[in-house]
């Protein structure tokens, strides 16, 4: 009679131990969902970041060459002209659309739906300028919760100084 008890004893383990592997698999494909989830959010705020930083950083440079070329301040902001500078005598005026052309083609290079504004002024002690950076995070926002049925607008970085 005892070796009849310990083959059904033996039986019913088995039976219960497939379905804790089973439960065991369900909860842990769960979890290895959620973070894939979370590993997705943080590659999408990361790339935000670094667009942000990008931008920054454009504003900055563009900055720099106003301050390069104090005496042609206040001809940065159109369209900017393709010049070579190499064949042609450049003054303060070319220089500045040279320097603005070359500045919006790395802005929309550099950044998706890149856009840059250039508005000079006169401020306190000097030339001012403010810098507006554009693009488009759609991606990102909608992955930080923006409702995929709206069009997020764009982000921009707007960089006031004095030159």
């Amino acid at each position: 009679m005892p070796k009849l008890t310990n083959t059904r004893q033996s039986l019913s383990q088995r039976g219960f131990t497939l379905l804790e592997t089973l439960i065991a698999l369900v909860v842990l494909s769960i979890g290895l969902l959620g973070v894939a989830k979370l590993v997705t959010g943080a590659v999408h705020a990361n790339d935000s970041g670094y667009m942000r930083g990008q931008a920054t950083q454009l504003a900055h440079e563009i900055l720099d060459e106003m301050r390069a070329n104090r005496p042609g301040a206040q001809f940065y902001g159109g369209a900017g002209a393709l010049v070579d500078c190499s064949t042609v005598s450049c003054n303060a005026q070319t220089l500045a659309g040279l320097d603005t052309y070359n500045w919006l083609a790395t802005v929309k290079a550099t950044l998706p739906g890149g856009n840059g504004i250039i508005v000079p002024s006169a401020g306190v002690g000097g030339e001012a300028a403010t810098i507006i950076v554009q693009w488009d995070d759609s991606e990102a926002q909608w992955a930080f919760g923006t409702a995929p049925s709206t069009t997020p607008g764009l982000m921009q970085v707007t960089l006031e100084s004095v030159l």
